[in-house]
């Protein structure tokens, strides 16, 4: 089972876990980051951390340690596919090295800074929770809300299942191609998913986008408008809704919204 709420530490995470970390403080970051990287390695983990100025590893043996700007340009734009698949391969190394698997702390607040960045990283951010959901890989994505305005980190954290702040809803990977939400799809979240939808580009490898949304407490008709067009638009027939929630399938049948199903979960 992948973690999926509001944290307070980062510690417990383990593989398939991808933790979004907004901070403050750079002294508490890398306090929660030393816990998220001690984790790892007593797990028997090959364990990276990604830092923007030299932290020596957090004083943990064993860990791997490389600067942001000797891996990016300044103002670099990610390829999405490109940084996803190599930490898929990243991780496969790790398994054949002997190790249980790959665990990265990065701080990446540089990476995500003009509009033209954010678009790429969000869309890398789902692909790579993709990865994570079918390898043992595990991630904590740190960003410096000093940095960057509080709409981008509410974004940034709505696009992972766990982070130390509270976004109004999270959309993340289940499985090899289908998607997990939850918390609350309401009018106050409305534009916010739109954009997630948009950032994790949704395509089709089946007729149906299966919506797995047990932890979702609350959607209105806005939310399952914007499902189906989403789902349309990205060549989908239908949505399939697996929820708990009676509401989503009274308002299916009253409004007559097409393009949604509804299924009991």
């Amino acid at each position: 089972m992948r973690r999926v709420g509001a944290f307070a530490h980062a510690r417990g995470f383990a593989s398939h876990d991808h933790l979004c970390w907004s901070y403050r403080d750079r002294h508490e970051f890398r306090a929660r980051a030393r816990e998220f990287l001690a984790d790892g390695l007593a797990e028997g983990q090959r364990v990276h951390y990604l830092t923007a100025t030299e932290d020596a590893g957090l004083g943990l043996d064993g860990v791997e340690v490389s600067l942001v700007h000797e891996n990016y340009t300044p103002g670099a734009v990610v390829d999405p596919a490109a940084q996803a698949r190599s930490y898929a391969e990243a991780t496969d190394r790790a398994l054949r090295d002997g190790f249980t698997g790959f665990r990265v702390a990065a701080d990446v607040t540089g990476l995500v800074r003009t509009p033209t960045q954010l678009a790429a990283f969000g869309r890398y951010e789902h692909l790579a929770d993709h990865v994570m959901a079918t390898r043992p890989f595990t991630a904590m994505c740190a960003y410096d809300r000093r940095a960057l305005a509080e709409d981008v980190v509410t974004h940034l954290a709505s696009l992972h299942p766990a982070s130390n702040a509270e976004p109004p809803f999270r959309l993340y990977a289940c499985g090899t191609d289908g998607v997990s939400l939850a918390g609350e799809l309401d009018l106050a979240g409305r534009t916010l998913l739109s954009l997630a939808l948009e950032r994790a580009d949704l395509c089709p490898g089946q007729r149906s986008l299966y919506v797995e949304a047990s932890g979702v407490r609350f959607i209105d008709h806005r939310a399952l408008v914007a499902l189906a067009e989403h789902a349309r638009g990205r060549g989908f027939d239908e949505v399939v809704l697996r929820t708990g929630l009676r509401s989503p399938a009274r308002l299916v049948e009253l409004l007559g919204l097409d393009g949604i199903r509804v299924e009991a979960g």
